[in-house]
């Protein structure tokens, strides 16, 4: 039946990844750091910034953008993350 509760849990399996990510957003998302794009790695459930050196996490489909709960990808400390 059109507009069922059904019919919107479908829609959103598939805008959404495996954490619940709504990938479409993705296209709207860029580093709050850098302003490049991210990449979304469903293992991790987080949105990477290689530019930055940072994967932000991504907590019950929301994106956490916030550089000081952004995980370093490297050793060294990134400029703006405050860590």
């Amino acid at each position: 039946m059109a507009g069922s509760p059904d019919d919107d849990d479908a829609g959103a399996e598939a805008r959404n990844g495996p954490g619940g990510m709504d990938t479409a957003m993705l296209d709207l998302l860029v580093c709050p750091l850098t302003k490049k794009p991210l990449h979304y790695d469903a293992e991790a459930n987080e949105l990477v910034s290689d530019a930055a050196g940072l994967a932000y996490p991504v907590r019950g489909g929301v994106p956490i953008l916030l550089p000081s709960e952004a995980r370093p990808l490297r050793d060294e400390p990134v400029p703006g993350a405050g860590r």
